[in-house]
């Protein structure tokens, strides 16, 4: 007996769209379905945009949805492209959906709120700063965002480095933003969402911007990106405590600041500074995070090349907690350059418990005691 074709829509309803993590039979991307007596499955889907890059993703969840099921033959799938004003009309219906804090995000320009800053959104906004460059910060951002992902949280990234970008090649993400009626969709790699300027600047050319084009880039980065309510959004900050990390401390006022440094003197000193312009612009310090805290060689020594104790007295000078260790291993460091996290592809590795343990401690223990919601007025 022919499948019916109720069977075969109730099959795709639970098949979302990779990038927009909604059912395909919501957004209204399944355009129509013919079965033949034969048992053979007509399908035609509509693509948000012309060329998608997760075209086979697609027809490979359509097919595996429907292959199993009772009298279902041939399958034939066909893909068309929504026009403009569909379009139009997915970005709004994305935007309103749920009625939650991103239902007036798109487009700050328009007036509207960044939805993070908002009381109703259950988004944390981690700030991963070190005052200095070169003590592994996007290294931790990368591996700790995977290691929220694999605890079952929706996580995104905000690469805010503008001139020293490195985000997308730590996480491997090898495709642009895809854009849906002026609505970024942030490509996706190892359960992270992330958005760049990396993405927009051609190989090899520099960042060349004075402050207002910072501060606007930012803005874009947080309003017209489809984070789609992330449970954390880390933000991966650039050295130093200028334009960009003002721009921060105004567009996220609930940010957790998270400190990473090594263990020398030297690192640890700049990275007091970032504390304290944390303070100033009334962020809080939530913890610190000590990077390359020893080496061990091929004959089981463990070397201290940058001393010892830096990460655990800075903590103590802050009261906050030191989170965790991490040492010095060639697997952390060819694991950026390649666009494999330890984290993601190494997962039983000491280090990457550590990063796990790291990422515990922030959901569980670190989250904010006080409860926001939009509902709640005083009176």
């Amino acid at each position: 007996m022919p499948v019916t074709h109720d069977q075969v829509v109730d099959a795709l309803r639970p098949v979302e769209d990779p990038e927009l993590r909604r059912s395909i039979v919501d957004l209204g991307m399944l355009r129509n379905v013919e079965i033949s007596p034969d048992g053979t499955v007509g399908i035609l889907v509509a693509l948000t945009v012309a060329g998608c890059p997760l075209r086979n993703e697609i027809t490979n969840r359509v097919k595996g949805a429907v292959q199993p099921l009772a009298g279902v033959g041939t399958i034939n799938l066909d893909f068309t492209v929504m026009t403009d004003q569909e379009r139009e009309e997915l970005r709004v219906k994305l935007n309103g959906s749920g009625g939650g804090p991103t239902a007036q995000a798109h487009g700050h320009a328009e007036g509207r709120p960044i939805p993070f800053a908002q009381t109703g959104s259950k988004t944390r906004p981690l700030l991963i700063s070190s005052g200095k460059g070169g003590v592994g910060k996007s290294t931790v951002t990368t591996n700790l965002a995977v290691a929220l992902a694999q605890q079952g949280y929706s996580v995104g990234v905000v690469d805010a480095d503008i001139y020293g970008f490195s985000i997308p090649r730590m996480l491997g993400t090898d495709r642009e933003p895809v854009a849906l009626d002026g609505m970024l969709l942030p490509p996706e790699q190892w359960g992270v969402r992330c958005i760049s300027i990396g993405y927009f600047v051609p190989e090899g050319q520099a960042v060349i911007w004075r402050g207002p084009m910072l501060h606007k880039a930012l803005e874009q980065f947080l309003t017209d990106v489809f984070w789609d309510d992330p449970d954390f959004l880390l933000i991966d900050m650039p050295p130093g405590t200028g334009d960009i990390a003002l721009s921060l401390s105004q567009y996220l006022p609930r940010g957790e600041v998270y400190i990473v440094t090594t263990p020398q003197p030297a690192a640890q000193k700049v990275a007091r500074l970032s504390a304290a312009m944390a303070e100033k612009v009334h962020l809080t310090v939530k913890g610190v995070i000590e990077n390359m805290s020893w080496f061990i060689g091929d004959d089981g020594t463990r070397y201290e090349l940058f001393g010892a104790g830096g990460g655990q007295e800075l903590a103590d000078e802050l009261g906050v907690p030191l989170l965790g260790q991490l040492p010095i291993i060639q697997e952390l460091r060819e694991g950026g350059d390649t666009g494999r996290p330890i984290t993601a592809v190494d997962p039983d590795s000491a280090t990457a418990k550590t990063f796990s343990a790291i990422a515990t401690r922030i959901a569980r223990e670190l989250r904010p005691k006080k409860v926001f919601n939009s509902q709640l007025t005083i009176r």
